[in-house]
Parts: structure tokens; C-alpha cells; sequence
């Protein structure tokens, strides 16, 4: 079996649609396939304004729910024909009756919890997989849309849950053999043991996908988006930039967390961990190979994988001569940035221990500097520590690639290629994995040094 997930872009009208249903169809000739999919796009973004206009009170969610009921019901009307048996059209009906009534309830509490939130947000799913499992079957596949709560069981945690792997894994064999067809399953969403309503989080229909590829033993895990796969650097600033045509599990993860276009890290090891592979296709390029993710690093002839980076990020230099040699400062640091819920991105210490320098969300750099005052106020008064130095508008690069390991020289031509070519590096990291050499330029310096970093090692 292979497992197909189609996210918004690629279901966005009926267009969108009958695209994909021409991706389903020739894929089905060739073995059985699972399918999962995503809300039109756009819907589950304008579900969550609408929940929290309602909260506040404001008429305007019932705008909402007439742009939300005139998509749906067009693709309807385009889509599904008037000889469906099913009942797609009264089922469409009833989720938007139901979701309207849900949004009325909301504002009249004055309350939306996170457990109502999901409710909201899970009829994105519910209202696209009917209608694409009916399309289907017109076009002479049998399809059964199923609702992803009856198989994927989660814990409380609204908003992102954490999926209880050894039920759900059960669960899922034991539906999917039993649907008719092709299943059609809603991305995203999951339920309690006791059915309440939750979802995934962050690219929560890719995790659907590997979870189902993983209980199914699948073949192959295809998660397909609107571009050709993951890029050796970001095409709107590299022209240069090419798909990669194979990544590593771990390269996959360093590439995403520096911003690059792939799937969330934590989605992907349900199915790789099993040896399942995965790729990265194009809906609107079927023909292109994509890019295949596996567990174990491929052979390549380049010493570095990709290039990623992170914009809008800013330093934070704590320094002074008082920080020598005092145990807990690193710790007081940390904790205080814990306590302000600020994300350390980037972290770069002098072996003098007279400074420490991080990187974080230039949104962010405030309320850090803040509670650091805060923390380190006794330190700062006594002038054991000078008063921070704070520089925003920057940006991270992050050259990542598991060949570098214990490939001498890595660092040494990424450098010089840096400083031959003028541009000034204010802080770097390197992890003892050797599998990624990050560094902070300027916000203006970015499109150069991608530019120089990509021709260094990729014009060999």
C-alpha cells in the first residue's frame, strides 16, 4: 500500500481536486493506496477566526460561515453528481448546520476552551474528505471517506495531543480493513479514549499519513504539496537552488527546523523509523521524481546536503569580566528564558566563559532582555555583567549535510568563501555531530551569502 496526503493547496477548489483525483486514479491502477487529506485551503485558518470572533462577541464569524458554506457547496455542485448516493450533499449540509450552531454557541459564553477550539477546527477535514471520496467514486474508483477520530487516539492535550502510538496502531489495521475501496481519511484530527475531539498540531495531516503508512506497513508515505520536492537552498533568493533527490531522516530534520520547506521533523519518524520511505511530491508536477527521505544517509557527491536559513532573528551578547569562573550563570541564563517562553535558537560561548551569545526571534528579543534583567539584576548593579547588547535584523544560515562528518576543511571553505566575498559573520555554532555549521550575518547580507555559500560547494 502506499499512503498519499494532499495537503490544502492541493484541494483548494474543484479544479484542485479533479487534479488530484487524476493523481488518485493512476495510482490506484498500479496497487492499493491510502489516502489522506487536508482542508481546502485556507479553512482551517479562516475556522479559527471565526472562533475567536465569536469569542469576542463579534457578529462578523457569521461571514465566515457564509464564505466557508458558498465554497463547499460550489464544489459540490461541481464536483459530485446529482445521482450521489451517498448523500454527500446532505452531509455537507448538516456539518455546516452543525458548525454554525457550535459558533452560535461560542458567542453567546464569551468562551471558546481549546477542547471547543478543535471541535471548530476538525470540520476543515470533515467537510473536504465526503466530498473528495464521493468525486472519486463518480469517476468510477470507489472511495469511503473515514474520520480519523475513529482510529487515531490521543491523549487531553488540546491543540496538539500526543498520539498514544500502540492503540492507534491497532485502530488503524483494523478500520482500514475493513473499508470498501479507497479510504479516504481527514488529516489533522484524532479524539480521547472517550472520543472527545482533538487535533495534531503543526502539519498534524502528515503525521496522519505516517502514522497510517506506519500500522499499514506501507510502501511508501507521499506527501504531496506544490512544489517539487526539498531545495538545496531557497529559490527566491538562489537561482541556482535544485531539488534534492534524497535526504537522510536526521539532514530532513536540521533542514526543517532552519526554516526550510519540509515536513515537520516529528511527523515523519512514525513511518521512517519503520523503514518506510518518504517523499515530497508536487500536485501540480506529478511527473517530477520528488524528494525521497529515509532513514539511513544517501551517497552524494557533494560534501553538504542543503543550505537553510532563519530570518528575523536577533543576538543577545551577555558578557563581563564577572561571569569567569561562576558556576550557575549559564543556568540562571536559561532558566530565565525558559520562564519568559523564549525559544534559544542559536547559542555560541567563548571557552573564557566571559560571554554568551544567543539567538532568538527578533518578536521575542524584548521580553528576553527582559526577564534577563530580571534574573542577572544584582549581577548587572555590582557591573559583574555589563548591560546587554542586543542586535536585531539578522539572519541564520545554517549549512547542513551528513557528509561533513569527519570531512576536514568544511568549515575552512565556508569562511573563506564568507570572507573573500566580504561578508561579515557575527556569531557561529557547530553541534559535536558535525552535521551542521550555523552562522549569523546581517538581515542585508542574506541573498549574497546564500548565493556564495550555495556556489562554494555546489559549483564543484
Amino acid at each position: 500500500m502506499r499512503v498519499m496526503k494532499f495537503g490544502g493547496s492541493s484541494v483548494a477548489d474543484a479544479d484542485r481536486i479533479r487534479a488530484v483525483g487524476e493523481i488518485v486514479c493512476q495510482a490506484a491502477q498500479e496497487g492499493p493506496v491510502a489516502l489522506v487529506f487536508s482542508a481546502m485551503k485556507g479553512v482551517t485558518n479562516s475556522l479559527l477566526e471565526a472562533a475567536d470572533l465569536a469569542q469576542d462577541g463579534q457578529g462578523a464569524y457569521r461571514d465566515i460561515l457564509r464564505d466557508l458554506r458558498s465554497r463547499h457547496e460550489q464544489v459540490v455542485r461541481e464536483l459530485v453528481p446529482p445521482g450521489d448516493t451517498g448523500g454527500t450533499a446532505d452531509l455537507v449540509e448538516n456539518l455546516l448546520e452543525e458548525l454554525s450552531e457550535l459558533l452560535h454557541g461560542v458567542s453567546l459564553v464569551r468562551e471558546c476552551s481549546p477542547r471547543t477550539r478543535d471541535l471548530v477546527v476538525s470540520f476543515g477535514e470533515r467537510l473536504s474528505c465526503p466530498v473528495i471520496a464521493a468525486y472519486l467514486t463518480s469517476r468510477g474508483t470507489p472511495a469511503e471517506w473515514v474520520d480519523a477520530r475513529e482510529m487515531i487516539v490521543t491523549d487531553e492535550n488540546h491543540g496538539s495531543a500526543l498520539v498514544k502510538s500502540s492503540r492507534t496502531s491497532q485502530a488503524i489495521a483494523g478500520r482500514l480493513h475493513g473499508v470498501t475501496g479507497i479510504p479516504v481519511i481527514t488529516g489533522f484530527i484524532a479524539a480521547t479514549p472517550q472520543g472527545v475531539t482533538t487535533t495534531l498540531g503543526r502539519n498534524g495531516s502528515d503525521y496522519t499519513a505516517a502514522l497510517v503508512g506506519a500500522a499499514m506497513a506501507a510502501s511508501a508515505v507521499e506527501i504531496w504539496t506544490d512544489v517539487d520536492g526539498v531545495m538545496s537552498a531557497d529559490p527566491r533568493y538562489v537561482e541556482k537552488a535544485f531539488v534534492i533527490p534524497d535526504l537522510s531522516l536526521q539532514e530532513a530534520m536540521e533542514l526543517s527546523y532552519f526554516g526550510a520547506e519540509v515536513i515537520h521533523p516529528y511527523t515523519m519518524i512514525p513511518s521512517v523509523e519503520r523503514h518506510i520511505p518518504l517523499w515530497i511530491k508536487n500536485t501540480l508536477n506529478p511527473g517530477a521524481r520528488g524528494t525521497r527521505i529515509t532513514r539511513e544517509s544517501p551517497e552524494t557527491d557533494h560534501t553538504i546536503t542543503g543550505i537553510a536559513s532563519i530570518e528575523n532573528v536577533a543576538l543577545i551578547n551577555v558578557q563581563g569580566g564577572g561571569m569567569l569562573g561562576i558556576p550557575g550563570i549559564a543556568s540562571r541564563v536559561f532558566g530565565a528564558l525558559a520562564r519568559a517562553e523564549v525559544n534559544v535558537i542559536m547559542i555560541s560561548q567563548a571557552s573564557s566563559e566571559h560571554s554568551i551569545c544567543l539567538c532568538v526571534r527578533e518578536t521575542e528579543l524584548h521580553r528576553a532582555c527582559e526577564f534577563l534583567r530580571q534574573e542577572l539584576r544584582p549581577e548587572l548593579e555590582s557591573r559583574r555583567i555589563e548591560q546587554f547588547e542586543e542586535q536585531p535584523s539578522l539572519e541564520i544560515i545554517a549549512v547542513i549535510g551528513a557528509m561533513m562528518r569527519g570531512h576536514p576543511g568544511i568549515a575552512g571553505k565556508l569562511f573563506s568563501a564568507l570572507g573573500d566575498s566580504g561578508l561579515n559573520v557575527l556569531a557561529i555554532a557547530q553541534g559535536s555531530s558535525e552535521m551542521n555549521i550555523s552562522f549569523v550575518i546581517n538581515r542585508e547580507d542574506r541573498k549574497a551569502a546564500l548565493n556564495v555559500v550555495h556556489d562554494a560547494f555546489f559549483s564543484e
